[in-house]
């Protein structure tokens, strides 16, 4: 290397299998971003859909800008031999829900595994592996009682949330529950991952 030229710094996506969950929601919009982003930066990226997700935004548009297999049903195979997706959950080194609908939330604080995002998470190690959660709601559905009671389930049971922020929301109102922005979101993730290698090699 020439005296004038200096490495170029790592990324900390780069190489890393990252686990996109989108639901049901119509912020999914912005997880186009979040995804682009990552496999700009080196992320070998999986996104999982509900059904109700597809309908905000195609598995298409996913698959092209992560040049990957998109799950959108708990019944499809992507790989033959992993019929309960146990090693793509095994591989994942991190993993977000953005959009996380208050129905999403509800579900995984109950524990079911009904549709392929929540089957995937069920089998994630979160002692070893981060999840992150991005809520995105009506600002009335935020601040539901059972929205917090889902909440602090959830962050007792080790997920992670990003947000949600405060904003004009589709119903044409404006107040908390707005999904938080790709670039929070991108945040979030690499500090959980870098925080997770580091642990990593503390341990080793």
């Amino acid at each position: 290397m020439a005296p004038h030229e200096s490495a170029k710094p790592s990324d900390a996506f780069d190489g890393a299998h990252v686990l996109v969950g989108v639901t049901g929601g119509i912020a999914a919009y912005k997880t186009a971003s979040v995804v682009s982003a990552l496999a700009q930066r080196g992320a070998l990226v999986t996104v999982a859909m509900t059904e109700p997700a597809t309908r905000f935004v195609a598995a298409l548009t996913f698959q092209a800008l992560t040049g990957r297999a998109v799950y959108t049903s708990a019944w499809q195979h992507t790989e033959a031999h992993d019929p309960q997706h146990i090693a793509l959950a095994n591989r994942t080194q991190v993993a977000v829900v953005a959009p996380c609908t208050m129905d999403f939330m509800g579900a995984l604080a109950t524990g079911r595994a009904n549709n392929v995002v929540s089957l995937i998470l069920s089998a994630i190690d979160r002692g070893r592996t981060p999840v992150l959660l991005a809520p995105s709601m009506n600002r009335v559905m935020w601040a539901q009682p059972s929205t917090r009671r889902n909440m602090q389930t959830l962050r007792d049971d080790g997920f992670e949330m990003v947000g949600p922020g405060e904003g004009w929301q589709a119903c044409r109102e404006v107040g908390a529950g707005r999904m938080s922005e790709p670039e929070e979101i991108l945040s979030a993730l690499e500090s959980a991952l870098t925080r997770t290698r580091d642990s990593g090699r503390n341990g080793a």
